[in-house]
């Protein structure tokens, strides 16, 4: 089917600009408007190639009357447009005097006003918006991503994008971003709550696992997971120093060890031979 097609070759695109952005965002330095149209490329045509600005004028349309619902800049004035774009975010990223969703959020708004590409505009404002979220270290190593927040209520990303004038020209550029930039900032917060409770989580179960692993645990093997937290592994003698034992006695407890799990060979070698904690007990030293 036609339209199954395209919705598989947009998320397989929208796949590629994420790891550009991944890329990207480990990358010192400014934003650039080649990495922007690199990104719109990538939405687009999933190639890594600079897409060149729209020559011609677009026009939103009410899809079911035809009538003009936006008119954005004419074609000739979107360069200048989207330089000051990126030079403008790049400059609130350096002062540090907006928080970055804030920022974030703006230039979302902007380029979309803008609207640089005849299509593909609002994946590409959106993917954007990414960038510069995890440039500013708000990405949650990706874990969070706008899209997810848009995609539950499309209805009101639309509306509170929907401000000001009709006309670019005409008062939109200084509309009242305020709908979009709150709408924006919930959905990061419900976001990150949501991972700060997944990992509230996380660390209850991690806790209750690392008490059944510590129970089963006898008072040597409990204190030789200092000596192991500190150097990862150990040899024979190093463990009977720390245990203040015969090396004989530690010899034979290795061997008991070893055919229960606690320890496994980190080196077999009989004259060098050491000993990390079996792979059970990892978690308890990591």
């Amino acid at each position: 089917m036609p339209g199954r097609e395209r919705d598989e070759r947009e998320v397989h695109n929208h796949f590629l600009a994420l790891s550009m952005m991944e890329e990207l965002s480990e990358q010192p330095g400014l934003l650039s408007e080649e990495e922007i149209q690199r990104l719109h490329g990538l939405v687009m045509t999933g190639r890594d190639k600079s897409s060149p600005y729209r020559t011609t004028q677009n026009a939103i349309r009410d899809s079911s009357t035809g009538r003009i619902v936006y008119f954005p800049p004419e074609a000739p004035d979107v360069p200048l447009l989207m330089q000051s774009l990126t030079e403008g975010i790049n400059a609130e990223l350096a002062e540090g005097e907006l928080p970055a969703p804030i920022v974030a959020a703006l230039a979302h708004y902007q380029f979309a006003t803008i609207r640089p590409y005849l299509d593909g505009n609002g994946r590409t404002a959106r993917s954007l918006t990414t960038l510069i979220l995890r440039k500013a270290g708000y990405g949650l190593k990706g874990i969070y991503s706008p899209d997810e927040h848009y995609a539950k209520d499309l209805s009101s990303y639309y509306s509170t994008l929907t401000v000001g004038s009709h006309n670019y020209h005409d008062g939109r550029a200084e509309g009242d971003v305020t709908p979009f930039v709150s709408y924006f900032c919930a959905g990061m917060a419900d976001a990150f709550t949501k991972v700060r409770t997944a990992a509230t989580r996380a660390e209850k179960r991690t806790a209750v696992e690392h008490s059944a692993l510590l129970r089963d645990l006898d008072p040597r093997q409990r204190r030789l997971l200092e000596l192991f937290r500190k150097q990862g592994s150990a040899t024979s003698a190093e463990m009977a120093a720390y245990l203040e034992m015969s090396p004989r006695t530690l010899v034979q407890l290795n061997r008991e060890w070893i055919e229960s799990g606690y320890l496994e060979y980190q080196s077999a070698a009989r004259k060098n031979r050491s000993y990390r904690l079996g792979a059970r007990f990892h978690q308890l030293y990591s």
